[in-house]
């Protein structure tokens, strides 16, 4: 073998290792992962996480996301809890407990004072039968008991177990509360997925001087809007939209006739013109109009009103996909 050959072998071990462990821990799953997500669901204060060394650089993480994805968590560092940090618990919290072997000693004195508050606790340990795992009302056994590392002493395969089942508990977690994509979205709005979350098309709809004709209407005038408003004209009758004619009808027209401006718009319209909701997601407009290679829509309310047109690079500009 030779030396390259050898490092990628190195990396393919590490890699099956941890695949085979998640596969392990995803079998493992039992009435113990319901019960936590119930316990979590129910609590009326914070989620409480803690752990020391990597156990706890994945403990904020997780806690990170729980606090993303709708419920409020912090991580408590199991030492300075002991020296003032046991303030911000409180008796209506539940508390997640990181450590694979279950018996670090930092983490024991904070089990102890958790204990007297009376914080519901769940353990994440490879060691069920540990003091941590005694001490807890829920327990999810990792079931590592292999590291990734060939000395069998670097925190590899427990801690990507560990960040896996965490992950499963905050999206078991938000299903079961009923957490919507717009939830999401207000909790991240200065971030792009915030913006295609929350941008909906009457944000970026124009509103001002609608390109609109009557079915009585020629293609003379039609030519007209077309160059001036960005390549639509909208035929309305009593406030509906009753077709539409596009830059594309008009090449199309030039291409059968020679005299096209006496032509009636009625003859060239597209009577069944594709249009936006002004409620509705701009990313999902986004979608429509790429797909059927639209430049631009006619917009309408709930009454079915024309209200608006909205362009597929103002709403690329806005950020909505």
């Amino acid at each position: 073998m030779t030396p390259e050959a050898e490092i990628i072998a190195r990396g393919q071990r590490v890699l099956e290792l941890e695949a085979t462990a998640l596969m392990a821990s995803r079998a493992n799953l039992d009435s113990a992962f319901v019960n936590a997500v119930r316990l979590l669901a129910a609590c009326r204060g914070r989620i409480i996480v803690a752990g020391v060394g990597k156990s706890g650089l994945v403990g904020r993480k997780m806690a990170a996301t729980f606090t993303s994805t709708g419920t409020p968590a912090m991580f408590l560092h199991p030492v300075e809890s002991v020296h003032g940090d046991l303030g911000i618990v409180g008796t209506d919290d539940v508390a997640i407990l990181i450590s694979k072997s279950g018996e670090s000693d930092e983490l024991l004195g904070l089990i102890d004072a958790l204990a007297r508050i009376g914080v519901h606790m769940i353990a994440m340990t490879s060691e069920p039968s540990s003091r941590l795992g005694r001490a807890a009302e829920v327990t999810l056994d990792l079931g590592v008991r292999e590291e990734a590392c060939p000395h069998d002493l670097a925190p590899t395969t427990s801690t990507t177990v560990t960040l896996a089942l965490g992950d499963a508990l905050a999206v078991a977690l938000l299903q079961e509360k009923g957490f919507q994509k717009e939830d999401f979205a207000r909790l991240h709005p200065g971030g792009a997925l915030g913006r295609r979350l929350l941008t909906r098309v009457r944000d970026v709809m124009e509103t001002e001087r609608l390109p609109i004709l009557t079915r009585a209407a020629t293609m003379r005038e039609a030519v007209v809007l077309l160059a001036e408003r960005r390549g639509l004209a909208i035929v309305v009758e009593q406030s509906r939209v009753t077709g539409v004619v596009t830059a594309g009808d008009l090449t199309r027209l030039l291409e059968r006739e020679q005299e096209v401006l006496s032509v009636p718009v009625e003859q060239v319209m597209s009577t069944t013109p594709r249009l936006a909701h002004d409620h509705e997601l701009g990313s999902a407009v986004v979608h429509r109009m790429e797909t059927h290679g639209i430049m631009a829509m006619p917009v309408i309310n709930e009454s079915h009103e024309l209200v608006g047109v909205v362009h597929l690079h103002d709403l690329l500009r806005a950020g909505a996909a």
